[in-house]
């Protein structure tokens, strides 16, 4: 996998200073502002100094000649020049200031960029025009400085006003925490600080109020709402023994919690530092960008001397020539070109994240355009996970439906898989207890083994049955159920069968799929009929049954040879080698366990849905990045002749390259933000 940790805007030195949202992950604490507070003051700061340099620049221009003469008054008075000097010194030293200091940043750094030409070019006509004023003969640039400087400020404030946009779906995440919890104290309860809640802690939750930490329900239902978290705009009833999300927000009813996860280790610590880690990396597209930013900064340098030299060679003035070299580099600043792709990137991470889709590695994510075949794992993802007890098949006349049920479910209490948390249910409605389980284990793909009351007991599918060489029962019902079979001592003694419903938004999804040119395939460890079954109630393309989990990652290969680019969705548990084989990977989170680090992308939900929308949505990113690209390099390519003045009868000046730069990068700042349109919730 791609995990590069740099920053994803470092290519541009002025995000030290003005994009903090997207590297403040490095110094803010995952539920903290203050990364968000310190580019609201900088805001503020691009703000005042704009106003200010703007104010200041009214004078500049009434007193400016070139001006008078445009509008034919003569406001020429004794010492004006140095009215003049004075006024523009205070904009070039306080309004030009943070590019002044980016020059020096990027210079220290060795990486010369969009301050260093803009720098150059304020300071080159700055210095030009102070010279003139003592006695050097040519003519000031001072309204040109003054207004190219405000153009400048004025682009910097509206393009961080659009960049932290893009941080209000993560700081909204972070404001989810409420500060204070009902701590249960004997028969009383107390209101803590959050940070102090430890593990184990019985909290108490009232009608309305945010859930302060992950924890299982003790005592009470209630519908929650967890569509911040999950993106699931529906509440979710939970009761005794469910586990709830800090941030979620509680229904109508009174529950009490025993805490599980606290600080960073809640779900949603968890989740937003995910989407820090996503929002700092870079993928091959940014790194294209920051390819192109680097030597459109060289080529400014290159052509803003030469156009300067060229035309002192040519006889021209040098307050001219000075002029036109001050143009190319203003109208060269890689600026939009270092915002096109950052910008989407990050606003791309955050929507994602609200939306329950949790980004870990980008190049995976914008490679979601070419997946040709999607395969899905089938429990719990295309159908319900729910597997509710439908039979019970006694073959052992030394034993009943109970003790079978009994036997059965002590050995597959250990597990995590849904077999287990349906047979547990089965025993909750029968008000049965089962025995206890010594030297359990889980065998991949096959079953789970144990000593249950003093003998080997061994449970699992049709795999486990051909292993131990013992022959499948002979079963007049043909309905598609998952059989699990139990075998106490090296002999079958019955098999329980369950019942697992498709999801009603698995047909939809996959028909989305299917409509984008995207083949639907099933994967699973289920028997054929079952596999056979469900694939033909949603028309998939193939699908492959009774698939051990090391087997997976070689059926996703089968695929890759076949020139396939394909998509793996599972547990993260079972599929981990087959969804690290798989292009991109996509892990199924459930509740508050964050994934597998084999996964490149996370679904919070289990919901088939979710994973049209994550590959529609890649493919959405991706189209906003190429525009963004596009669009910055088109307009240097046509910008960049006109600046050099070597076009008969098409010439800019300073202030309008300037007004020119800033209009494109806020068209850039502006098709990133559109993107929030393309994700469906």
């Amino acid at each position: 996998m791609d995990h590069d940790k740099h920053n994803h805007a470092e290519h541009m030195d002025h995000s030290k200073m003005n994009h903090d949202m997207m590297d403040h992950s490095s110094h803010n604490p995952p539920h903290g502002h203050m990364g968000h507070d310190h580019h609201k003051m900088m805001i503020q700061d691009f703000k005042r100094r704009f106003w200010v340099a703007t104010l200041l620049t009214l004078p500049v221009l009434l007193l400016s000649p070139m001006i008078q003469s445009w509008i034919g008054v003569d406001w020429s008075f004794k010492g004006d020049n140095i009215v003049l000097f004075a006024l523009s010194s205070i904009i070039f030293f306080f309004g030009g200031w943070p590019f002044l200091k980016g020059l020096g940043s990027e210079l220290k750094k060795k990486t010369p960029g969009m301050m260093t030409l803009i720098a150059i070019a304020i300071s080159a006509a700055y210095f030009y025009s102070v010279a003139v004023i003592f006695g050097f003969v040519g003519k000031t640039f001072f309204w040109e400085l003054a207004t190219l400087i405000d153009v400048m400020l004025l682009g910097h404030w509206l393009e961080m006003r659009s960049v932290l946009g893009a941080s209000k779906a993560l700081e909204a995440l972070a404001a989810l925490m409420p500060n204070e919890a009902n701590l249960v104290h004997g028969d009383h309860t107390m209101k803590v600080k959050v940070s102090e809640l430890k593990k184990d802690d019985i909290i108490l939750i009232k009608p309305g109020e945010k859930v302060p930490a992950d924890g299982q329900i003790i005592e009470g239902e209630s519908d929650l709402n967890e569509s911040m978290l999950t993106g699931e705009s529906m509440p979710v009833r939970k009761s005794i023994d469910e586990e709830v999300i800090g941030g979620s927000i509680n229904g109508s009813g009174v529950i009490k919690v025993k805490v599980k996860g606290i600080g960073e280790d809640t779900y949603l610590s968890k989740v937003i530092t995910m989407v820090q880690s996503a929002q700092k990396q870079k993928s091959k597209t940014q790194r294209l960008a920051d390819v192109a930013a680097k030597w459109l900064t060289v080529i400014a340098l290159v052509i803003g001397f030469g156009t300067f030299f060229t035309w002192l060679a040519m006889g021209k003035e040098l307050s001219f020539a000075l002029e036109r070299m001050v143009t190319v580099m203003v109208i060269c600043c890689p600026h939009a070109l270092g915002l096109a792709v950052p910008l989407v990137a990050a606003i791309s991470t955050s929507i994602s994240a609200k939306n329950g889709l949790l980004i870990r590695n980008r190049t995976a994510f914008e490679s979601a355009r070419k997946i040709s075949t999607i395969v899905f794992d089938k429990t719990g993802t295309l159908t319900k996970g729910s597997h509710e007890v439908t039979r019970i098949v006694v073959l052992d006349p030394s034993y009943t439906e109970e003790t079978l049920l009994k036997t059965a479910t002590a050995v597959e209490s250990q597990s995590e898989h849904h077999i287990s948390k349906g047979l547990v249910r089965k025993m909750k409605e029968r008000n049965l207890e089962y025995p206890a389980v010594s030297d359990f284990k889980y065998h991949a793909g096959v079953g789970v083994s144990g000593i249950v009351e003093g003998k080997k007991v061994q449970a699992g599918g049709y795999v486990l049955l051909k292993n131990l060489n013992i022959d499948a029962p002979d079963d007049a019902d043909e309905s598609v159920e998952t059989k699990i079979f139990t075998i106490v001592e090296g002999k079958l003694i019955g098999y329980i069968t369950f019942a697992d419903q498709i999801r009603e938004s698995s047909y939809g999804a996959i028909k989305v799929l299917q409509d984008k040119g995207i083949k639907c395939s099933l994967l699973t460890g289920d028997n054929m009929k079952v596999a056979q079954s469900v694939a033909a109630e949603l028309h998939l393309d193939n699908y492959m049954a009774e698939v051990l989990p090391d087997q997976k990652q070689n059926k996703i290969k089968e695929l890759q040879e076949k020139g396939e680019f394909v998509a793996m969705t599972g547990d993260g548990v079972n599929d981990a080698p087959a969804l690290a084989q798989s292009n991109v990977g996509i892990a199924i989170g459930s509740g508050t366990d964050v994934a597998a680090e084999t996964a490149d992308i996370v679904l919070v939900d289990s919901d088939p849905k979710d994973i049209a929308n994550l590959i529609l949505f890649g493919r959405a990113t991706y189209r906003k990045m190429v525009q963004n690209l596009v669009w910055a390099t088109g307009y240097n390519l046509v910008a960049l002749p006109l600046a050099t003045g070597f076009i008969p009868g098409l010439m800019i000046s300073p202030a309008f390259g300037a007004a020119l730069m800033a209009v494109s990068t806020i068209i850039c700042a502006v098709n990133a933000q559109l993107l929030k349109s393309s994700m469906t919730t």
